[in-house]
């Protein structure tokens, strides 16, 4: 069966909807199983979120260093600077999130406002 197979206006909404979920639900319902069973401070479950945050990381700096869209027409440096003061943002506010969301986002919405 492929992409191909039929003619129907609904096929390729079915089609992708079930790639979708053999590629990536499968696996997310065998780590939640796997993971039910294993102690939160196991080696494999700390390597797991080592892996997860360094991924997370390297699409953020991915990002900052080579974006897209209206990011794209702002220096680097506006750049590494809402990332670093949304950061030290997080810190001083006790670790919450939103706080360094809202602050990088000011001083993104800025440097667009006034052209830097």
């Amino acid at each position: 069966m492929s992409y191909f197979s039929s003619t129907a206006w609904w096929w390729p909404y079915l089609f992708i909807l079930a790639a979708g979920f053999a590629a990536t639900d499968i696996w997310r319902f065998l780590g939640v199983y796997f993971g039910g069973k294993l102690s939160e401070d196991s080696d494999l479950l700390v390597l797991v979120r080592t892996m997860a945050t360094a991924l997370v990381a390297a699409v953020i700096g991915n990002l900052i260093v080579f974006p897209g869209g209206a990011l794209a027409h702002t220096l680097l440096i506006l750049r590494i600077a809402a990332a670093g003061l949304g950061f030290i943002a997080y810190l001083l506010s006790g670790k919450r999130m939103v706080v360094g969301i809202i602050v990088a986002e000011l001083l993104l919405l800025a440097g667009l406002y006034l052209d830097f």
